[in-house]
């Protein structure tokens, strides 16, 4: 049988823990080369590098070009949209955007539009009239550049989803990223034929959350860490479903064979795609990484998708 191959299509390697900072105080040394050498032996052979502003998208870009198993959105996070103000003005701004995505799927690097979408829980950050101006603009980059969208959706439903109505025709699909709503949350957007739900560990903290997850068909999810936030804690509901452990060791007393105690990393995807499995009763978990796999190629690498698996894969989930 052939080892399990997964994608993580969140990974926000522009964080300073991954620097070796956090708070603002250094603990240890820069060490992405030693997280992916771990995510690549776990059998994660691509990833998705989050950007979330533009001067972080250009940097996303930058780790990008490091690896040729990573790549990278280009996109402002809700929490973010008052950039385009703050930038004295908004249209070069978005032009600025739109012409490093362009730079970006020239390298072959770039394969989504955002972080965006609508953040209500954190209002403090950006007032949701300013997040849904620029929410809507950005579905502007997606149909300029005819890349899918990575989509973040948090206690916002109702006005995410009539704005993702408006625009449906300018952007060919996406994944609502790190889903933690309910389960009609989850319902409102598997109504859009083009959206996949990317799950991970803030997806499966309460027994509530693994019921609306359960609910996800298999067809229409994707998996991802968003490290180094959102890893599943000993607190949550799907614990015991996790059969893959590293060893891990506290920032102060770093030791690059050990995870960092409180900071996750794209290895961990393993877990998330175990804890799924769990809660949702399957066995073949060779099967279930294959056709998360087939799903986030489908929309983020179209180029590779293999037409062979994908024909394999419709008789045997047909079969089961």
């Amino acid at each position: 049988m052939a080892p399990i191959r997964m994608i993580d299509i969140a990974v926000n390697f522009t964080d300073g823990m991954f620097k070796g900072i956090y708070n603002g105080k250094q603990h240890h040394v820069s060490d992405i080369a030693t997280v992916l050498s771990r995510a690549w032996n776990a059998g994660v052979d691509r990833i998705i590098v989050t950007g979330g502003s533009l001067e972080e998208s250009k940097e996303a870009l930058a780790i990008a070009e490091t690896d040729g198993r990573l790549f990278c959105t280009v996109g402002v996070h809700p929490t973010r949209c008052k950039e385009f103000e703050e930038s004295g003005d908004p249209k070069k701004h978005f032009q600025a955007l739109l012409a490093l995505a362009k730079e970006g799927i020239q390298k072959g690097k770039v394969v989504a539009i955002g972080e965006c979408g609508l953040d209500y829980d954190r209002l403090h950050f950006c007032p949701p009239e300013v997040q849904k101006k620029y929410f809507e603009k950005q579905f502007e980059l997606a149909y300029a550049t005819k890349l899918p969208m990575f989509l973040h959706m948090r206690a916002a439903a109702e006005d995410f989803c009539e704005i993702m109505e408006r625009n449906i025709n300018k952007f060919t699909g996406g994944v609502s990223h790190s889903f933690t709503g309910s389960a009609e949350d989850r319902d409102k957007l598997l109504s859009f034929h083009n959206m996949y739900i990317g799950v991970n560990g803030c997806s499966l903290k309460m027994a509530e959350n693994l019921d609306a997850v359960r609910g996800i068909p298999v067809e229409r999810m994707m998996i991802e860490t968003d490290s180094p936030y959102c890893e599943i804690k000993s607190t949550h509901a799907g614990i015991n479903f996790v059969k893959s452990l590293w060893p891990s060791k506290k920032k102060e007393k770093y030791d690059k064979e050990c995870l960092v105690k409180g900071r996750n990393e794209p290895c961990l995807v393993l877990q998330v795609l175990e804890v799924i499995a769990g809660c949702k009763g399957i066995t073949d978990i060779d099967l279930f990484s294959a056709t998360l796999y087939q799903n986030t190629c489908r929309v983020f690498f179209p180029h590779d998708l293999d037409a062979a698996a994908d024909a394999l894969l419709a008789g045997r989930n047909e079969s089961q």
